[in-house]
């Protein structure tokens, strides 16, 4: 786990391996933390200076990241006070959550399909994996 912020966020380090960029890595740790409770509506968030200092990255990936943040309603920002957690972003965080799992399974439904699996197999395999769970 990453460091604790005066602002009490958590970020998993960042990875250069990783297929997402930096900016939509951010994006993940902070929908996740704010998503599962961890900061509660109008916590604030670290300065973009703060966080690309602890994250080692530039100060226009932390602004991209909390500029598709804020489109989401996830965050929020007053000038000259910083930024802040949404009322609603717990809420926004799971439903694009829940908007990711959807295309998710409807694209592994396809390639089941197009591996010549029929419907039954292929709800009987996740059927196997949420027991599994």
């Amino acid at each position: 786990m990453g460091k604790a912020y005066d602002h009490k966020l958590m970020i998993s380090p960042l990875s250069a391996a990783s297929p997402k960029p930096f900016y939509a890595q951010i994006v993940d740790n902070i929908r996740r933390e704010v998503g599962s409770g961890r900061l509660a509506p109008h916590t604030p968030l670290p300065s973009f200076r703060e966080l690309a200092e602890e994250l080692l990255v530039s100060l226009i990936t932390v602004k991209r990241a909390y500029e598709e943040l804020e489109r989401a309603g996830i965050i929020y920002r007053r000038q000259g006070l910083g930024t802040f957690v949404a009322e609603q972003g717990a809420a926004r965080s799971r439903e694009a959550k829940a908007e990711h799992t959807e295309a998710l399974l409807r694209h592994a439904m396809r390639e089941g399909r197009e591996a010549g699996l029929r419907d039954e197999q292929i709800m009987e395999t996740l059927r196997r994996l949420l027991r599994e769970r």
